[in-house]
């Protein structure tokens, strides 16, 4: 598993993964990472409310209801090409460290435990959260 002895820390987040220090292809740091994920909540706020109408705000459910919009959103589009609408306005993507795509089930798997907040702010050297360690997935930079 990442982070431990099997894997030593490199000198700068993602060498040991075999990504570059700058540029397009780095690991993605945190404020770009947490500025994706407020995009993409803001769009499931956005889809949510085209369904809910507009009362959507007095409705107790309505949270539930962003909340699966954004899981639904955040889950297909990492499986299928591994960057959502927040990322791709960032200039960050989910890299697998396994294979090309991600795949479903290490994308749901990594969205169930991002909507779960804490493991996402559990990080290690690379800047990977615990959501990235159990999904053997890195987010990366697309451009400078």
């Amino acid at each position: 598993m990442p982070g431990t002895a099997a894997f030593p820390a490199g000198d700068y987040p993602g060498e040991r993964f075999g990504v570059p220090e700058t540029g397009p292809g780095s690991a993605a740091g945190f404020g770009r990472r947490l500025a994706a994920l407020t995009v993409d909540w803001l769009l499931g706020y956005l889809i949510a409310g085209l369904f809910a109408g507009p009362d959507a705000l007095a409705s107790q459910e309505f949270s539930w209801t962003v909340l699966g919009v954004w899981f639904v959103l955040t889950a297909v589009a990492v499986a299928a090409f591994g960057i959502t609408p927040g990322m791709a306005a960032l200039g960050i993507r989910v890299a697998s460290l396994r294979s090309t795509l991600v795949g479903v089930p290490r994308a749901v798997l990594r969205t169930a435990l991002l909507a779960l907040v804490l493991p996402a702010l559990a990080r290690d050297g690379d800047g990977r959260g615990w959501h990235d360690r159990a999904a053997s997935t890195i987010v990366v930079r697309t451009r400078g």
